[in-house]
């Protein structure tokens, strides 16, 4: 991307000291923080990001006819008037679909036994003459009369909800603002749980709401006393417990509530532990619990809802198989899992113990139970996909033992998976271990380090990046680009272990994974140096940030989105929203001055040096409250005053979102295709048009 361009935005530097552990650190660029977050009015503030902006637009903008065309490929392969599949759940069929040139989708329902269709939520209405529109969440009562639905109308998630009469399409006076992802009706459809989240944007508290009455009047339920747990809302498959959990990024409890008296005393299942986590699932009087005290892939045992401590073991645990889920179905259990990293869904026999796994098509796929809310099945609805098959859903026939095509993702301009293949890899980290790699290629593709390819990874939170279906994809590998998935350390590829052998004191492995990956690949003839671009977001924006320090010179063009990379900072100062939760997956440095020297070993902002950094593109959002703006802004302001190459650093921050970027499918489709733009006029040599 060369042009004329306006001046490079030069962010001032204000002096600004901090000290922690006797060690002073130097933050010029603190003053890029409003105060007043999360309002951001300061106009030296919004001056910054503005300039900033306006640098991208001019940037981009010779480059406007190849990002029309990427943009025109990938809503070519939307299906305009795409639909999901209808889900049976008590006395109605529930769907949902969009109308020809629609932003957003329609919810629809439809009586079981027949009957016309009816529009329960109409997002494209909701969100008219809005910048940013999200549907939080929704649900319908018990009764079938009701829909509790979250709207958020500018990334700040915050969402405010609203109860709704299926009936009449009246709206009810009830208004919760403030709510979080979390909801659960009472068996009677007269009240509802629900989470909210307080001034410093953490969910602390389960709260009842009865009809009518005004939020003000909404009673606590339970309340979390320590500042690093957060509480969050669910619900038996059975439908006759409310679960509230509470707990960080390792360590939980759980409490049953009955959905049939939500004045009971909710009954905690087993005290919280420090590093061990459990789920838990009822049925018929007996309670379902996954938990990983004696195995860290994670065990399953059983209690009796009258005694819930008593545990007894039913499915031991196992280096091999990484059990993920349970769910209690009333005929038949269901466990999700990895064996040997390998998406798989077991089938229990509650009689006689019995077992049989899933049969799929393919040796290398994603599959996972999609939505199934019914208490009894016959048939399990499934979601499937891989590296060269698009998204399918399944009903698998339990009694037959058969899978039943639904939906194949349609790809309206046209898609041939024989003129690609997948293979995955294993490629050796600095330590010995064996990282896996899902790579995928047109067949025409020549391993001779002549071609571009494109790196994805994140890396935290126990978060494996899937090997599945992307119709963005093909416009890199129809232009020649080979693209793999660096399944490192910090996910749960590999089970639980693999997780925690990427996080706290272990946390640079993620990133020497990903470089080592990336030379392999290179070594594999899929790239040379400098023809290899990457990209990954907020925790994988951190990523982004750590290689481009450790080895720069292996990238071409990098693109990270809302990237975690002011990361000593953050940990430092528990007012932040999310912090104190986090202390859990990276250390808590203000405490523990070991983290406070390994995080500021490894921060991206604390370890931006005077050496070449390949092309760069930055995004941020303004409103966003996990990866507050600054941490982008003061990273791009200080890789400006300090990196020595000429190439092209550009920041985009959206002023009227969020975390996740531009609302709407077709104008988060402008926002890959300018990034593929980048990446594809970056890479040296030959610019793929």
């Amino acid at each position: 991307m060369s042009a004329d361009l306006p001046n490079i935005p030069v962010a001032r530097r204000v002096p600004h000291t901090v000290t922690h552990h006797g060690v002073s650190i130097d933050d010029p660029y603190a003053w890029l923080r409003d105060p007043a977050f999360p309002q951001v009015n300061d106009p030296d503030v919004l001056g910054y990001l503005k300039a900033e902006n306006a640098y991208f637009e001019a940037a981009i903008k010779p480059h406007r006819r190849l990002i029309d065309t990427l943009f025109a490929e990938m809503k070519g392969r939307v299906k305009d008037d795409d639909a999901t599949v209808p889900q049976k759940d008590g006395a109605f069929l529930y769907w949902s679909g969009f109308d020809r040139g629609a932003e957003y989708r329609k919810w629809y329902r439809r009586p079981a036994g027949g009957g016309a269709d009816a529009v329960i939520l109409d997002e494209p209405a909701l969100a008219a003459g809005r910048e940013y529109f999200r549907l939080g969440g929704q649900a319908v009562s018990p009764d079938g009369r009701l829909l509790a639905y979250a709207v958020d109308t500018n990334g700040s998630e915050r969402f405010v909800l609203k109860v709704r009469d299926l009936e009449t399409g009246a709206e009810l006076p009830d208004l919760i603002e403030n709510w979080r992802y979390g909801l659960v009706w009472a068996a009677d459809s007269r009240s509802f749980l629900y989470t909210d989240a307080d001034e410093h944007w953490r969910s602390k508290t389960v709260w009842h709401h009865r009809l009518g009455d005004p939020q003000s009047a909404d009673r606590a339920i339970y309340r979390e006393p320590d500042e690093k747990f957060g509480v969050s809302l669910g619900r038996s498959q059975s439908r006759a417990f409310a679960l509230i959990s509470t707990g960080d990024h390792s360590t939980n409890e759980v409490y049953l509530l009955p959905l049939s008296d939500f004045e009971a005393t909710p009954v905690l299942v087993s005290p919280r532990k420090t590093d061990r986590e459990y789920n838990v699932d009822e049925r018929q009087g007996m309670l379902t619990i996954r938990v990983n005290d004696t195995h860290p892939n994670f065990r399953v045992v059983t209690a009796p809802v009258a005694n819930p401590g008593d545990w007894t073991e039913l499915i031991a645990g196992s280096d091999r198989h990484y059990i993920q889920s349970v769910t209690s179905f009333e005929n038949l259990m269901v466990v999700e899992e990895r064996v040997d990293g390998l998406s798989q869904i077991r089938l229990r026999d509650y009689a006689s113990g019995a077992e049989r796994y899933i049969a799929f098509p393919e040796a290398s796929f994603v599959a996972a139970l999609s939505s199934n809310p019914e208490y009894r099945v016959e048939r399990l609805r499934i979601g499937y996909q891989s590296m060269v098959t698009p998204d399918t859903v399944y009903d698998y026939h339990i009694a037959e033992d058969r899978l039943e095509t639904l939906k194949v993702r349609e790809i309206p301009s046209g898609y041939d998976a024989s003129n690609y293949a997948t293979e995955r890899l294993m490629a050796p980290s600095r330590d010995g271990t064996l990282i896996p790699v899902s790579v995928v290629y047109r067949r025409d593709f020549v391993k001779d380090g002549s071609g571009p390819l494109h790196i994805q990874g994140y890396g935290a939170y126990g978060y494996a990046v899937p090997p599945g279906f992307s119709a963005n994809r093909l416009s890199l590998l129809d232009r020649g680009f080979a693209c793999a998935i660096a399944h490192i350390r910090g996910g749960d590829d590999l089970g639980y272990r693999w997780y925690l052998d990427g996080k706290l004191g272990k946390r640079t492995n993620t990133f020497n994974d990903f470089v080592d990956v990336t030379r392999f690949l290179i070594a594999k003839g899929l790239a040379a140096a400098g023809r290899v671009t990457a990209a990954g977001g907020s925790a994988g924006g951190e990523l982004m940030g750590a290689i481009v320090n450790q080895a720069p010179e292996l990238y071409g063009a990098v693109a990270a989105h809302v990237p975690f990379v002011d990361v000593l900072n953050t940990m430092l100062d528990g007012s932040l929203p999310l912090t104190p939760g986090e202390w859990s997956e990276w250390g808590n440095p203000i405490e523990d001055k070991a983290a406070f020297d390994f995080i500021r070993s490894y921060s991206p902002y604390d370890n931006v040096t005077a050496q070449p950094y390949p092309a760069m593109l930055v995004t941020a959002g303004l409103s966003d409250p996990r990866v507050t703006y600054w941490e982008p802004a003061k990273w791009v302001a200080k890789l400006r005053a300090t990196k020595t190459d000429g190439n092209l650093l550009l920041l985009k921050t959206n002023m009227g979102a969020g975390h996740g970027g531009k609302s709407g499918r077709y104008v988060s489709l402008e926002e890959a295709a300018e990034e593929y733009a980048f990446l594809i006029t970056q890479v040296p040599g030959d610019e793929i048009a």
